[in-house]
């Protein structure tokens, strides 16, 4: 399976579960896997978002300074010769945080155009109804209403987002519930572990719902489950 279809089948799930199921395939610690809470889904009805990361620092909310847009632009070019889907991971770097709007809907169609599906900033965001005739993803602190003139201050280097750090060329995946990043040795094994991870949770809930089971031997038919479907080698 190509990088490309690898991609394309992750949206196949939503984000928890991809988490879920590479704490049983990956060594990496789970600290290093999801962002906090700070960032939120600003577009459910689209569905799941996957990407590859490019990142940026942004200053949106700084008084006293001219902006300049060129640099953007210069970046557009730049992603339009990247393989695709793209996500932009944007630090806002400003002065009054509350205050930073590094998004809306214009940008959205830009970052389209060259191949970006979503943005994953822990600024603010505006226009976000528009973002649904694009479509694109977004996934932020929250909607401010305006922004000082944009200040860049670096492009493809790595970014703290939400308490996780993003490399340009992490595989970035968002849901409604929240963004996680996909460690690059669990790619090629994810979508047919996730799928098996969905049909053992479907299993699992069922043993969670009994009120005949005691906890014990829920405990013990999880276990099962686990074997069966790959998670777990069998034994005591």
């Amino acid at each position: 399976m190509s990088r490309a279809d690898l991609l394309r089948s992750l949206m196949e799930f939503d984000s928890a579960l991809l988490a879920n199921t590479l704490l049983y395939i990956d060594p990496t610690p789970a600290e290093q896997l999801y962002m906090g809470g700070s960032i939120q889904c600003q577009t459910p009805a689209i569905g799941p978002m996957v990407g590859v990361a490019v990142t940026c620092e942004v200053d949106s909310s700084s008084p006293g300074q001219a902006g300049r847009m060129e640099p953007f632009y210069e970046h557009l070019a730049e992603m339009s010769r990247q393989p695709g889907p793209l996500v932009w991971v944007v630090k806002a770097v400003g002065s009054r945080p509350d205050h930073e709007c590094v998004f809306g809907d214009g940008m959205a169609k830009l970052l389209h155009s060259v191949g970006c599906v979503g943005i994953v900033t822990d600024g603010g965001l505006r226009d976000v109804a528009g973002y649904a005739t694009v479509p694109f993803h977004a996934f932020a602190k929250g909607r401010v209403i305006h922004h000082t003139p944009y200040r860049f201050r670096s492009f493809n280097q790595p970014v703290e987002v939400g308490g996780l750090t993003i490399r340009p060329g992490d595989v970035i995946h968002g849901s409604s519930e929240g963004v996680i990043r996909v460690p690059p040795g669990a790619l090629a094994q994810l979508p047919e572990r996730a799928a098996k991870m969905r049909a053992f949770e479907h299993e699992a809930h069922f043993v969670f719902r009994d009120p005949l089971l005691a906890p014990q031997a829920k405990a013990a038919k999880v276990r099962e489950l686990l074997q069966q479907y790959g998670f777990v080698k069998a034994g005591p």
